[in-house]
């Protein structure tokens, strides 16, 4: 498999990743674009180690930690929704715990991306987890068909801190449970339900009546990270570790809170 092809079967979980740090995937896609620039006139950037998909994340870190590119990329910005700048960039201990915790990678491969030492992920990983856990605590709905998955998911995030409103087997005990209980504050949604309905079909009803951020979790995610089209910021592949729904969650919960602050200051 050539170069170029390894990039693209690595581009989906960049985009992903880079939505996650702005909380938009216009504002990932700008940086995406700018590394795949890169990468077309400085093709030796690639290929410095074994690790291509920790190569392509190397170079989309140097673009991303670029005051040329945030000071002075008038025509990317301009872009952007107001509520996510360029210029906003996301703190260093954010980009390791996504690394580790989101993207899998291991504390070496996030040491070469973040051009830092192990130690110096594990410190902050630790730091990003205590910075995203303060003040985050929220009612969660369960969309999964499978009992012991969604009792684990429930001890999970009663673990850290936030209350489950219910679990819903199919789309219309979904839309039940929203209606009749306190409004969620997050979904964690399966997307093949009991009944062959759909978690996604679920969720956009949901989002008709309120906005709340969504985490999906599949056993298929590479049907929804083709590159195609805009990426679900927060996909989770079954089968899950723990740590891995954590994160996601932290940085889910995280954004949704950092927009509601810009909007009463702005209000």
């Amino acid at each position: 498999m050539s170069t170029a092809q390894l990039v693209v079967q690595h581009l989906p979980y960049l985009r992903r990743y880079a939505r996650a740090l702005t909380g938009s995937q216009v504002a990932g896609d700008a940086y995406v674009a700018a590394t795949l620039e890169t990468l077309v006139n400085e093709p030796e950037t690639l290929g410095r180690s074994t690790n291509v998909k920790a190569d392509l994340f190397r170079v989309f870190t140097r673009i991303w930690n670029s005051l040329s590119v945030n000071g002075h990329s008038d025509q990317v910005q301009h872009d952007l929704p107001a509520e996510v700048r360029l210029g906003q960039i996301t703190p260093l201990p954010r980009q390791a715990f996504l690394l580790s915790c989101l993207e899998g990678f291991s504390e070496e491969d996030a040491g070469v991306i973040l051009d830092v030492d192990v130690n110096k992920v594990r410190d902050l990983v630790d730091e990003a987890g205590r910075e995203l856990a303060a003040d985050m605590a929220t009612e969660i709905l369960i969309i999964e068909d499978e009992p012991l998955i969604a009792m684990d998911l429930e001890a999970l995030v009663e673990g850290l801190g936030h209350n489950v409103i219910g679990v819903a087997r199919t789309r219309s005990e979904a839309v039940k449970i929203a209606s009749e209980s306190k409004r969620p504050g997050l979904i964690l949604a399966d997307i093949q339900l009991a009944d062959g309905s759909s978690g996604l079909d679920a969720v956009n009803d949901l989002l008709k009546t309120f906005e709340v951020p969504v985490i999906f979790i599949t056993a298929y995610p590479e049907r929804f990270l083709t590159g195609e089209r805009p990426e679900p910021a927060f996909l989770i592949a079954k089968p899950f570790q723990p740590a891995n729904v954590s994160a996601v969650i932290s940085q889910a919960l995280f954004f949704q809170q950092s927009a509601r602050r810009r909007e009463a200051h702005n209000a």
